[in-house]
């Protein structure tokens, strides 16, 4: 069977980066490095064995697609250390794939990577270590977790029994640590991004973390100012201690974000000059990310995006990369395109804008597989992901899996895969009635943990696939109704888009973008969920609307 190279139907749009998930990457490169699946569990016909399922190899790959998405949130980032798990990414063929690096600025706000952020000669943390050194000592509460034998009438019976110990802690010294772990990892991730990425978005602390008490906690940020001052420490520190595209290091993407219109516009303002060259001479941002309401309400997008143009500061040659954080929805993959295209023509030629999005993996985490897309004429556009099929009466069925599903009435569409074209339903549902799994019991699934990998191969390729033909069928003349809305302004989106970015002065453009913030914008629908007419609203994306949507990211 011939590879698919996909590769060959993105021509001039928009690129779409699947973040690549650790508990897959596992799978390519253990592999590689020893039987890290049993050779009697690789489906038969997989012809080059797991290192098929690997969409950045050009020669092997069961289909090939040359760009990606990878977290240092899930990543090992001692890159002294051989780690075969890692092998997808830092093994890679620099000359024929892309891996955008991501900073890992979302685990801070979430709380994974605890430290103390804030700027380290910032007043806050002077009057936070002031405080501590007024404290001294204080007393802390530690808890221990400890197995106890106790005898029952019945037998011995192993409990877990916690205690709780009172102990003195010097306060300097523990805030003194916090800043130290914070460091720690500023120094780590660099190091790590100027190894493994061609591209990376710098080390930002998004203004959500302000609107919860337990994130704020964890990282020491509590308000927006913190959060910008923060970031731009971090970006200070990026810039001084960069390796340099020259010395073979990453290009480094410039993070705006911002929970509401106001405080996207002063994070802009706080960040711009890191990209200006004549502020950084050899040492400024390479391009820019786009997070918080920047990555999901349209207005706002093209606001800062044409502002970008007009501040100079985004230069062929100079910043040609924006990518545009977490974003799934098939209508964006066009609108971006359009942005992409508009602005090649009017500023930068050599511009790419890039979209991620972790949905195929997460969807396999949830028990979902993609099986049908959908592109109807002005309406919404998709693709559909339904439970997966789980039947142990499946294990030694070898009919090809893509068959099974329509043959046996799992779905009415099942539109397949260089995967799902090469695996039988059996190598999904792998155990069978009676069967142990790895801890020696009977489970109620059908599935092993390698059937996860099987079905995320299915289903990046599945939405790689929906993204290409999407991007197809608009350019040949289909728009879905959130671009084609001719009830409102009786002009395409694309038409907008090419009016904006050709404006010969700023402020004519901005006045294009507010003439149609109460009629065409209204009914984009923003990429965390809600529509364009509660972004208007509102200004702004809600703490718990960003963590509703933010799985992708």
């Amino acid at each position: 069977m011939a590879q698919d190279d996909l590769s060959l139907r993105l021509k001039d749009r928009a690129v779409f980066l699947p973040a690549i998930s650790s508990f897959y990457s596992n799978y390519i490169g253990r592999q590689r490095h020893g039987n890290y699946v049993d050779p009697a569990r690789v489906p038969a016909g997989f012809e080059n064995g797991i290192e098929g399922m690997n969409w950045l190899n050009k020669k092997d790959g069961y289909f090939y697609y040359p760009w990606s998405l990878y977290s240092a949130g899930h990543a090992n980032l001692d890159l002294s250390q051989f780690d075969a798990g890692e092998d997808m990414i830092r093994n890679r063929d620099r000359a024929n794939t892309t891996i955008l690096g991501d900073s890992g600025g979302f685990q801070i706000a979430k709380g994974v990577w605890e430290g103390e952020w804030c700027d380290p000669n910032g007043a806050t943390v002077l009057e936070r270590m002031t405080h501590a050194c007024e404290i001294g000592y204080r007393e802390k509460i530690v808890k221990k977790k400890k197995k106890v034998a106790e005898d029952t009438p019945t037998g011995t019976v192993v409990k877990d029994v916690i205690t709780e110990k009172t102990i003195k802690v010097d306060a300097v010294k523990e805030y003194q640590d916090r800043l130290a772990a914070a460091q720690k990892k500023r120094e780590v991730v660099l190091k790590w991004l100027d190894g493994i990425a061609d591209y990376a978005m710098t080390l930002d602390i998004p203004t959500w973390v302000t609107l919860n008490k337990k994130a704020a906690e964890s990282c020491g940020v509590s308000t927006v100012d913190d959060a910008i001052a923060a970031t731009c420490y971090n970006n200070e520190y990026f810039i001084q201690n960069r390796l340099g595209v020259a010395n073979g290091g990453t290009r480094f993407l410039n993070v705006l974000q911002g929970s509401d219109h106001e405080y996207s516009d002063q994070w802009y303002e706080a960040v711009k000059h890191y990209c200006d060259p004549a502020v950084y001479p050899g040492r400024h941002f390479d391009g820019w990310a786009m997070g918080g309401q920047n990555m999901c309400d349209i207005e706002l997008v093209l606001k800062r995006l044409v502002t970008l143009c007009h501040d100079k500061l985004l230069q062929s040659g100079v910043h040609d990369w924006i990518h545009v954080l977490g974003t799934s929805r098939l209508e964006w993959a066009l609108l971006l395109t359009d942005i992409q295209r508009a602005i090649r023509r009017y500023h930068n030629p050599t511009l790419t804008i890039s979209f991620d999005c972790a949905s195929p993996f997460l969807a396999t985490a949830k028990g979902q597989i993609y099986h049908e897309n959908f592109y109807p004429a002005n309406s919404k556009w998709g693709y559909r992901m339904s439970k997966a099929v789980d039947d142990k009466k499946y294990s030694k069925d070898t009919r090809i899996f893509d068959q099974v599903m329509t043959q046996d009435g799992h779905f009415d569409v099942f539109e397949p895969s260089p995967i799902s074209q090469r695996i039988t339903v059996g190598d999904v549902c792998y155990y069978q009635a009676g069967d142990l799994n790895k801890i020696g019991k009977e489970g109620k699934t059908s599935w092993d943990s390698f059937s996860y990998a099987l079905q995320m191969g299915h289903n990046v390729y599945a939405h790689l696939n929906s993204v290409l033909t999407a991007n197809e069928r608009y350019d040949a003349g289909t728009a879905p109704n959130m671009l084609d809305q001719q009830v409102y302004d009786h002009v395409q989106f694309t038409t907008i888009v090419d009016s904006i970015f050709s404006a010969p002065t700023l402020q004519e453009a901005l006045d294009i973008i507010k003439y149609h913030s109460n009629g065409y914008w209204l009914k984009i629908r923003g990429t965390r969920g809600s529509s364009g007419k509660q972004a208007i609203k509102s200004k702004s994306t809600t703490f718990f609307e960003y963590n509703q949507f933010n799985d992708d990211e």
